[in-house]
C-alpha cells in the first residue's frame, strides 16, 4: 500500500520530487533544480514525520549532502556509507521507497534504519554509530583488490565521531592504500566552526580545479623524475599539510594522519557540495571533506531545539506544537524514575556520580545534571569509554551509576570484563532499553545482556518487575561490597503511579513469591512478570482450574538457589520467562542449575527466540515471540 493519497495533490505540490524514482531520475536533473528539490524532500520528510513519527532533526540537517551524493556518485555501484542511520530518510526516499516511506518503523513495514536486506542503496547497518569509517574502508580495498572502480563514501557525524571505533578506522585509513572520502556532517556535536577569510579561501583553492590539475601535474613530474614512490608520497602529502597548516594557522587530527583534509564547507549550499563532490571524486587517497550543518535544518522549531526534536513524536506541522497524549494517572516510564532516584539516592551519598554515553535526556540522567553538574558526565558516544571511566571513578572511591541502553552496552563488553568485574568494582550499571524495545528494531532491542554477562564472575545481574523495584534495587547497588551490579530496566511506562517509597536493601540473589499454586510454577525475570500476574488473574476469571504459582526471581545472577529447590520439589512443570535471548539466558540458567542439582522437572522457556526479532510496536512483538498476555495463558494451558 503506498503513501501518497492523490497522484495529482503530489505532483503539484512536489513537481521535481514525485518524478524522482532512483537516483537515476536524479542524476538527470540540472544542478540549478536540486535546490527546489531540496526544499520538496525536506517538506516532505517534515509532513510524514508530523504523522508517522521518527527521527527529524537528523535527517532534516543532511538533505542536502543526500541529494549531493546520489547526484554525483553512481549508487548503488558506488558505496554511500551511513554513520548513524536516523540521518538516511532523505535516502530512503530518494532510493525508490517514497511510495512505502509511510510504514517506516512499522510492524512489517520498512526498517527503522537502512539495512542491505531492504535495499541494494543500503550498504551497510547502522543502527548505532562509529562503524562506517571501518566498514566503507572495507568495502574501498574490496574495490582495489577487484580491480573496480567503485567510489566508496562514509558519511559520519551527529556524534559519532566521538566513538572510539571512528579513530580505529582513522587510523587504518592513513595506512592502508585506497581512494574513499569521509565526509564529516558536523552539526555543532563534533568538531569546532572554524572562521577567517584566509582559511576560507586556502579551503576553497584547495578543491578547486586549477588547483588539483596544478598539484595532479606536479606529482607526475616527480613521478618521472623518481622523486614520488608509493612510500614518498605520504611525505608530499605531510608537505603541503604542513604549508595548509602554516597559512591557516591551524592543524587537525585529520592532516597529521595523511588524510587530506577539505573544509570546513557549508552543508546546506548544494550546487557548492556538487562542485566539491565532483572535485574529490577526481582525487586519489583518502579524503576528508568537513561540512558544517543545521540539526533539523528548515523546520523553525526544530532548529531551536534539534535535542527535543531528534524523535519528537507526532506534531502539528502548522504550529510547531508536538501532541502529547495525556499522561494523567499513568505510571511514569522507568527512565523517569531512574532519574529521579538517583537524584535522591545522591543527595543521600556523595560518593554516587552520574555517567551517559550521550543520553542524559534519554536515560534521564538529565534530572540529576541540572541539580549536581559537577556529579554528573555525558561522554559522548563512547560506550566502553564510559565504563571504564567508571571503573576508574569506583577504583579511588566514588561509586558510579554508569547508564547505558542495553543495545549499545555490547560495545562495551571487554571494558565490563577487564576494567570493572575482575577487580569487583563498586560500578552501578544502569541497562536502560532492555528487552523488545519496539519501533527501532533489531539494532536497539536489549536481546543480549543477560546471556553475554551471566558468565562473568563478580558479577551481580538483576532485573526489577516495576519501579519500587527499580529503586530498591538502585538503593542496593549502592550499599558497601555489592561489586559490579547490573540494574536492566525497558523502555516506556512501568506499573505503578505511586512509585514514590521508602528504598530498601534486596538480599542480593533473593526473589519473592507472588502467588501460591500446585500444579505449575512460572519462574519471572523483570518486567514480563506483570504480564505473568495478567494472565494468572484471567485464568482465574475464566475459571480455570489449574493452580499455578509465580516466583518474581529479580536475579538472574546469583539465582534464588532458595527458591529453585522449593520449586524443583514440589512442582514436575516449571515456565520460566524473561524479555531476553533464550538462548544463554535466565532460562538456561535455571536449567542448568536444576542438571546440577540432579532435578529433572519438566521446563518450558519463553523468551526471545535465536533470530534477530523486527521493529513494531513492543506488543506486537511480544506477540510475536510469544510473550503476550495470550500467549502466556496458552502456554500454562498446554502443560
Amino acid at each position: 500500500m503506498g503513501c501518497l493519497s492523490s497522484d495529482e495533490m503530489e505532483n503539484s505540490k512536489y513537481k521535481i520530487l514525485s518524478t524522482i524514482q532512483s537516483p537515476a531520475d536524479l542524476r538527470k536533473l540540472k544542478v540549478e533544480e536540486l535546490p527546489q528539490l531540496c526544499e520538496e524532500l525536506r517538506d516532505d520528510i517534515i509532513h510524514e514525520l508530523s504523522v508517522n513519527p521518527g527521527h527529524l532533526a537528523s535527517s532534516l540537517g543532511v538533505v542536502e549532502l543526500t541529494v549531493a551524493l546520489h547526484y554525483v556518485y553512481k549508487t548503488p555501484d558506488d558505496r554511500i556509507v551511513w554513520d548513524v542511520g536516523h540521518q538516511a530518510y532523505g535516502h530512503k526516499i530518494l532510493t525508490g521507497r517514497r511510495d512505502l516511506f509511510c510504514t517506516n518503523r512499522k510492524f512489517h513495514g520498512l526498517r527503522p534504519f537502512p539495512s542491505p536486506a531492504e535495499s541494494e542503496y543500503d550498504t551497510f547497518t547502522c543502527g548505532h554509530a562509529s562503524n562506517s569509517i571501518s566498514a566503507a574502508l572495507g568495502m574501498a580495498v574490496a574495490a582495489k583488490l577487484g580491480n573496480k572502480k567503485r567510489k566508496v563514501v562514509a558519511v559520519i557525524g551527529d556524534g559519532a565521531m566521538s566513538g572510539g571505533l571512528a579513530f580505529e578506522g582513522l587510523n587504518n585509513v592513513s595506512s592502508t592504500p585506497n581512494d574513499m572520502l569521509i565526509i564529516l556532517n558536523d552539526n555543532n556535536m563534533s568538531i569546532d566552526r572554524s572562521v577567517g577569510g584566509m582559511k576560507q579561501l586556502l579551503l576553497s583553492l584547495n578543491t578547486s580545479e586549477t588547483y588539483n590539475n596544478v598539484r595532479y601535474r606536479i606529482a607526475q613530474w616527480m613521478r618521472r623524475k623518481g622523486l614520488l614512490s608509493d612510500n614518498r608520497r605520504h611525505g608530499l602529502i605531510r608537505f603541503t599539510n604542513a604549508l595548509k597548516s602554516a597559512i591557516s594557522q591551524q592543524q587537525n587530527i585529520f592532516e597529521g594522519m595523511n588524510i587530506r583534509y577539505f573544509g570546513p564547507f557549508d552543508g546546506h549550499d548544494v550546487v557548492e557540495l556538487v562542485r566539491l563532490l565532483r572535485q574529490l571524486k577526481k582525487m586519489d587517497g583518502p579524503k576528508m571533506l568537513h561540512l558544517h550543518t543545521i540539526k533539523g535544518k528548515g523546520y523553525e522549531p526544530a532548529e531551536k531545539n534539534a535535542q527535543a526534536w531528534h524523535a519528537p513524536g507526532k506534531f502539528d506541522v502548522d504550529t510547531g506544537e508536538r501532541i502529547v497524549s495525556d499522561s494523567t494517572g499513568l505510571p511514569p516510564k522507568f527512565q523517569e524514575v531512574f532519574g529521579h532516584t538517583i537524584l535522591e539516592l545522591a543527595k543521600a551519598n556523595p560518593r554516587i556520580v552520574g555517567v551517559t554515553p550521550a543520553m542524559p535526556s534519554g536515560c534521564s540522567l538529565n534530572i540529576m545534571m541540572q541539580k549536581m553538574p559537577q556529579r554528573t558526565f555525558d561522554v559522548g558516544i563512547a560506550e566502553g569509554h564510559a565504563v571504564t571511566f567508571s571503573a576508574g571513578m569506583a577504583k579511588d572511591g566514588l561509586i558510579p551509576f554508569c547508564n547505558i541502553y542495553s543495545a549499545f552496552a555490547q560495545r562495551a563488553y571487554d571494558n565490563i570484563i577487564h576494567d570493572a568485574a575482575i577487580l569487583n568494582l563498586p560500578v552501578v550499571l544502569c541497562f536502560d532499553r532492555a528487552g523488545l524495545v519496539g519501533e527501532d528494531g533489531p539494532t536497539h532491542h536489549g536481546a543480549f545482556d543477560i546471556a553475554s554477562l551471566r558468565s562473568i564472575p563478580h558479577l551481580t545481574i538483576s532485573s526489577p518487575m516495576d519501579e519500587r523495584e527499580l529503586r530498591h534495587l538502585m538503593y542496593t547497588a549502592q550499599l558497601p561490597d555489592k561489586g559490579t551490579f547490573v540494574i536492566r530496566y525497558p523502555r516506556g511506562r512501568g506499573v505503578c503511579p505511586d512509585w514514590r517509597c521508602e528504598m530498601q536493601e534486596i538480599k542480593v540473589g533473593t526473589g519473592r513469591k507472588l502467588r501460591e499454586g500446585s500444579d505449575i510454577a512460572v519462574l519471572s525475570l523483570g518486567p514480563l512478570g506483570n504480564n505473568v500476574v495478567q494472565a494468572l488473574d484471567e485464568l482465574a476469571a475464566e475459571g480455570s482450574n489449574v493452580s499455578v504459582a509465580h516466583y518474581d526471581m529479580r536475579f538472574a545472577k546469583p539465582l534464588d538457589e532458595q527458591i529453585l529447590d522449593e520449586v524443583s520439589q514440589r512442582f514436575q512443570r516449571i515456565v520460566t520467562i524473561e524479555d531476553g535471548c533464550l538462548a544463554g539466558g535466565f532460562g538456561s540458567a535455571v536449567m542448568e542449575w536444576l542438571s546440577d542439582h540432579d532435578r529433572h522437572p519438566l521446563v518450558r522457556r519463553l523468551g526471545l527466540p535465536d533470530q534477530f526479532v523486527e521493529h513494531g510496536s513492543v506488543g506486537q512483538l511480544q506477540q510475536l515471540t510469544g510473550l503476550d498476555v495470550t500467549s502466556i495463558k496458552h502456554t500454562i494451558l498446554s502443560l
